[in-house]
């Protein structure tokens, strides 16, 4: 066993399976329950069967994982040679994911550093990509949270749904935001910020939505390396095309992703959410 600094995450980053692998990058998975039956994220349920499940309006809610879910994966870590950890986390406000790492991690054999990242799918898979990077180039475990936090505080991520109803639903928006965002029809642009979902712009068209949402992108992007993911639900052409269009106007790209969120995202935002995060290097 070669001693080495362990990075675990939970499933709402939203990962390439092919990165997860090369990175040795553990992941704890979040549930989705439809009806009364739980279903774990990534593989046990699709973010398509979630969107199917909201058209039909069945009851869909989320799951946290169990502290003993991440004292397992703390345990095989440090039986791997871990001799410390790094696990990082979707925003404490959408979720007590980070509060289940955080019991865990005391009672671990290693020591763990649970990081509330205050972002959510590739707005924290950049993050822990960067903290991955670190703890192959022999970095500490404090250098790799500063690095993760450095990432994530540089990260920006911007998303339209086609309505507010369903984030209305799980208490991700207030209602007083949800009725102005569908007074007179508007359609929302909203933004993570400070770990929160806030609605940024309202726009009158879907079409001028999305085009709202490539200028917002390129902007921040600006002239500077940036690495950018596409994500959307049950919406692929919106996000093949976004994708198209910031890959031909932003002159620093690097990596550009494009993906259907997991099942838990699906969840709160509904089918027709398309979404961008812009994530300098």
């Amino acid at each position: 066993m070669s001693s080495h600094i362990a990075i675990v995450t939970d499933s709402t980053a939203y990962l390439p399976q092919e990165a997860l692998t090369r990175h040795h990058i553990t992941v704890v998975r979040l549930a989705v329950v439809i009806g009364d039956e739980a279903l774990e994220e990534g593989t046990e349920v699709s973010a398509p069967a979630v969107a199917r499940a909201l058209q039909r309006r069945k009851p869909v809610t989320t799951s946290r994982p169990s502290p003993e879910e991440f004292a397992a994966a703390y345990r095989a870590a440090a039986e791997a040679g871990a001799t410390a950890i790094v696990s990082l986390h979707l925003s404490a406000e959408f979720s007590g994911t980070y509060d289940a790492a955080l019991l865990a991690a005391a009672a671990a054999p290693v020591p763990v550093h649970v990081v509330d990242t205050a972002m959510v799918a590739m707005a924290l898979g950049f993050s822990v990509l960067s903290a991955a990077e670190a703890a192959e180039a022999g970095g500490s475990a404090d250098e790799i949270v500063a690095a993760a936090e450095k990432r994530a505080s540089d990260t920006s991520a911007y998303f339209y749904v086609d309505t507010l109803d369903y984030l209305r639903r799980g208490g991700r928006i207030g209602a007083a935001q949800a009725l102005l965002g569908s007074a007179l029809a508007v359609k929302p642009l909203l933004q993570l910020a400070e770990g929160r979902i806030q609605l940024m712009e309202k726009v009158r068209t879907a079409s001028k939505a999305v085009a709202r949402l490539e200028e917002i992108v390129v902007e921040r992007a600006g002239a500077r390396r940036v690495d950018i993911a596409v994500h959307h639900l049950a919406t692929a052409d919106r996000a093949a095309l976004l994708a198209e269009r910031l890959r031909a106007r932003v002159p620093g790209l690097d990596d550009l992703m494009v993906s259907e969120v997991g099942a838990v995202i699906g969840a709160h935002t509904g089918p027709g959410l398309l979404g961008a995060v812009v994530s300098p290097r």
